[in-house]
């Protein structure tokens, strides 16, 4: 059990970079219409205005990206985008949180589903891919919450793995969504030849809801393993769990209440076992703000982890709520972790 010391200004609210941006593009918007209008594809977009994008954008964070789309009597769109990088993805949501409503236009803080790319051609260096061709291997794994998939192209053959890769992650993106990819695709593998089965991307959405109809309501992965003293003890898990579905949970908190009454394996009885229920009722009533995703009982102790939203106010909630446990002096403690990372260990 890590334990963090709660700073009080580990609020990530919104940077500064973010209403430069917005201020500047309120400026640049006619320009890139303009282009966008000469050139759907976005093609027409001046280098020097690709430069000050891309400069706007990585002032906000360097590894951030960005994509104008539009066009063929589709709204015009700006999308911000970590790739996939869970520790990018709340910075991307806040920065669309602050977007203006601002003539049409759409503001995406990761890549949405496009089925119409599915039938056109990707042009990867001094390739081109004609993606009527991409076939997928597809493998639900019901266990891990998970679609593998194994990506062909003909001509893979004749290009680079990195070009390979950058074909199947474009094609998961267009076929589900980057944060639907995110949430339930695992394994990607390349093949040269190929798979037998092998389908159409576009039935790829249909091969997830294999996978997401057994997961409408929350559930909990249960364990049991030996605290350091030697007693028995019980962790309980949320499973699945999906950075995407918390963009604004950055902060890793972890409460740890005492409780008064156990029995002889120093695990609680009543009437502590109704306390501690009562307790986490009240952490579950939180919302958006905070989720719980594990809970770890022992020695006389329940640890309860959660993501919170640090820019809500719900910290000093959990402080009044830890504040008022009446079996001990329960600890509220947090760290900034928007990759999620500290919850590893407790993923399939």
């Amino acid at each position: 059990m890590g334990i963090f010391r709660r700073p009080r200004d580990t609020s990530p609210s919104t940077p500064l970079a973010v209403a430069e941006f917005w201020e500047w593009w309120s400026q640049a918007r006619p320009t890139i219409e303009s282009a966008l209008s000469s050139s759907p594809a976005g093609d027409g977009l001046s280098a020097d205005i690709v430069e000050e994008l891309s400069r706007r954008v990585h002032k906000i964070h360097p590894r951030l990206q960005w994509e104008v789309g539009g066009g063929d009597e589709r709204p015009a769109s700006l999308t911000l985008t970590g790739g996939g990088d869970p520790e990018l993805r709340g910075l991307a949501e806040r920065w669309s949180l602050v977007a203006p409503d601002d003539g049409g236009w759409h503001f995406h803080p990761s890549r949405q589903a496009d089925p119409e790319m599915l039938t056109q051609e990707l042009v990867l260096g001094d390739h081109e891919f004609d993606l009527e061709y991409v076939r997928f291997g597809m493998r639900a794994d019901q266990a891990r919450a998970r679609v593998h998939v194994l990506a062909y192209h003909p001509d893979f053959l004749f290009v680079s793995d990195e070009q390979r890769l950058q074909v199947a992650v474009h094609v998961l993106d267009w076929a589900l969504g980057e944060d639907d990819v995110a949430r339930w695709i695992g394994d990607v593998s390349i093949a040269t030849e190929a798979p037998m089965d092998a389908l159409p991307p576009g039935l790829l959405p249909s091969v997830v809801e294999q996978i997401t109809e057994n997961f409408d309501e929350p559930a909990w992965l249960e364990a049991e393993y030996r605290t350091p003293r030697g007693h028995p003890a019980r962790l309980s898990a949320r499973f699945p769990l999906h950075r995407q579905d918390y963009p604004l949970c950055d902060l890793h908190v972890s409460i740890s209440v005492p409780y008064a009454k156990s029995n002889p394996d120093r695990l609680p009885v009543e009437p502590s076992a109704s306390a501690l229920r009562e307790f986490e009722k009240k952490l579950t009533a939180l919302g958006d703000r905070a989720v719980l995703a594990v809970r770890q009982t022992g020695d006389g102790l329940r640890v309860f982890t959660l993501y919170a939203d640090p820019d809500s106010g719900v910290i000093s909630d959990l402080d009044q709520l830890a504040a008022a446990w009446p079996e001990g002096k329960a600890k509220v403690e947090s760290a900034s972790d928007p990759a999620w990372s500290a919850l590893s260990p407790f993923r399939p």
